[in-house]
Parts: structure tokens; sequence; C-alpha cells
């Protein structure tokens, strides 16, 4: 356990991203799925800017880096669009993709469903290497320093070098579905089936403790300080304390509860996860309490998105609602009705947001 202690007191030293860009799923390495401060004011009513469509469903969430949006889809492609107008700029074709793209310096990085984990240059859509898993990619990647860290359906999490070669290779008891946070020196893998969660050191691979869930879940944790949270398949959110090792609480509705398959969200003591139950909760990050709760059209299977003050996600409801609510008190702020049901979560430009339908449309959505 003390060997860990020292690796929580630098979480906050971890390497910044530039201000406004997004360039991994939850759009940072500690996955809270919180937007950092931008030059530009957000706008307070959203519009749709542009629509770009792409040939199947998309059920990533875009990266936003340098003017740039790029999104996968089940189409096979990975497409790179001029964030301003949604011109595309180029494609790649790959193979099935359900894993948003992970975007460091001038690389983007992507696994897909055959198992393959590609490298791919940022300015015109090459391919500079590709990995093979023994398994299905669903997780999207995170890095730890220049190396970069993914999970399989392999039961494995992977470290590799900038040029694709393995450094360490970690194992779970189940299939890896969730990204893997970095905070400092750790990271962590999730079996889907194992309840357990591993803290892992980034720079060895060797586990350095673990955290027993009791339940199943194929959600990203967020880590905010020495704690993290997660969303479980098994009907709960559940908060842990990385020196402890030992879960702080586990908040389960008290009704129909039902899989909670978002990755959470944190901010201003705020935990935020939506849930197959149709809701969209908010929780006291100390004590797990329910602050507020919103009914959304369906089902909510999209990870929620805090900029500022405010939540974006949508829900797998046939009209393709997709809600802006206030982060302190769940009200309703604005709907908007999409072309079909938002199963990818949310990607964040300067002034607007990014989200991926059913239909394989993606909306940019700001201020006209």
């Amino acid at each position: 356990m003390s060997r860990i202690l020292p690796v929580l007191s630098i979480l906050l030293l971890a390497p910044a991203f530039a201000l406004a860009d997004w360039p991994l799923f939850r759009g940072n390495p500690l996955m809270t799925g919180v937007a950092p401060p931008s030059p530009i004011p957000f706008p307070e009513e959203l519009d749709e800017k542009w629509t770009f469509k792409t040939g199947d469903a998309i059920e990533s969430a875009p990266a936003v880096v340098n003017g740039v949006v790029y999104v996968s889809s089940l189409d096979k492609h990975l497409y790179a669009l001029d964030l301003a107008t949604g011109k595309l700029k180029w494609k790649v074709k790959l193979a099935h993709m359900k894993a948003s793209p992970s975007v460091k310096g001038d690389r983007i990085y992507i696994g897909d469903l055959n198992g393959k984990f590609h490298c791919i240059n940022s300015a015109d859509g090459k391919v500079l290497w590709s990995f093979e898993a023994e398994g299905e990619i669903h997780a999207s990647a995170n890095f730890h320093g220049e190396n970069v860290i993914f999970g399989s359906h392999d039961a494995k999490l992977y470290c590799l070098s900038p040029d694709g070669k393995k450094i360490w290779v970690a194992t779970t008891e189940g299939p890896i579905n969730a990204a893997a946070a970095v905070a400092g020196d750790l990271t962590f893998a999730t079996g889907c089936s194992d309840g357990i969660l591993h803290v892992i050191d980034a720079r060895t691979g060797k586990e350095l403790g673990s955290i027993d869930l009791q339940g199943q879940t194929l959600a990203t944790g967020a880590v905010v300080g020495d704690h993290i949270y997660i969303s479980m398949e098994s009907n709960q959110v559940v908060a842990a304390d990385l020196k402890s090792m030992k879960k702080l609480w586990t908040f389960e509705p008290a009704r129909r509860a039902q899989a909670f398959r978002s990755s959470a969200a944190v901010a201003h003591g705020i935990v935020v996860a939506g849930s197959r139950d149709k809701k969209v909760y908010g929780l006291n990050s100390k004590t797990g309490a329910e602050v507020w709760s919103f009914q959304a059209e369906g089902q909510v299977d999209a990870s929620p998105v805090i900029v500022g003050n405010r939540v974006y996600v949508g829900c797998l409801s046939n009209d393709g609602n997709f809600y802006v609510l206030d982060l302190k008190t769940g009200k309703k702020i604005q709907e908007l009705e999409l072309d079909s049901p938002v199963c990818g979560s949310v990607g964040v430009g300067p002034d607007c947001v990014l989200v991926g339908t059913d239909r394989g449309t993606l909306y940019c959505i700001g201020k006209k």
C-alpha cells in the first residue's frame, strides 16, 4: 500500500492538454468527463451548426484537437473534419469501430473490433503502424508519458511505445471494455465480469493492489484526487478510495434499478451518471447521496459531459433527445431532437459540443 502513496501525491502534476481541446474519450487522462476552460464563451443556447453523415452508427465520442474533429464509425472509417465547417479533411478505412479516437501530438490512436490497434498520422490519415491484440477492442486509449495504454476483450491491458512495441501487459479475469484512467504513475483495469478494479503501476504493468467492486462494470472510472468513481452494470455507482483500497459508498436507485453503462462525469462535488432506467443521476461525491435525478425519454447509455455548470447528454429514444441540464439541480435547460437514438458520447470544442447518432450522423451543436 505504501508504494501507492507517493504516486498519488503527484496526481496534480499530470501533463495538461491545450485549453479547449478534447483529445480523449472523457476529455482528459483522469477520465472525469469535464471540459477544460475555453477562451471562447460557451453559448447559452445551442443550435445546430453543421452535420456530417457517416455510413453507420457512431457509438464513440469525437476527439477535438487544434480545430479538427476526429470521429470513428461502425462503417469502418475514421474521419477527420474541419471543426468550423464540418468539411471532410480525410478518411481512412480500418474496420468496424466502437472506440473513441485518442490524440497525442500529430498521431491518432484507435482500436477496432477485429482486435487491431492503429497509430495514424493526423495530417493525412496514413496508418503508421498497427498492433494486433487477441480480442475485440472497445476501449479507447490513454497515455502515460509518450506510451499508449488500452484494454481489449482478450482480458489484457496493453502498454505500447510510440512506435508500437509492447512494453508490458496486465491481465484481468474478463474482457476490458473501459478506457483506463491515468493518474500520475497509476492506471486501472477492470475486467467487466470479474468485479475487480486493478490498480496498476503505469511504468511497469505490475499490480499494486485491487478493490472488489462487488459487481460487473463496462464503464470507465473517473479519478478525482484519491477517489475513483465507477458506473456499474450491476445497477450501482461506486466510489472507492485509492489510498485505503476500499469502497467508500455505493449508490443504487431505490426503485426499478437498472444497469449504469455510461461513464460517470465528476465536477463541483457532483457525480453524474446515466442509467438504463431512463434517468440521469446527480450524486454527492462524498456520500453517494442522490442530489437530483432527471427523467429522460430513453435509456441513457451515452456518457454525460460537464461544461462549466451544465451537463450535456443524449439518450436512446427514437426521437434522438439530447439534453442540457443544470449541474447543481438537474433541471432541464434545453432539449434538442436529433435524427435517431444517441448512442455516442459527447466531445467538446471551444464553443460547441459534438455528438453522434445511431444513423451515423455527427452533429456539431453550438452558436450559429
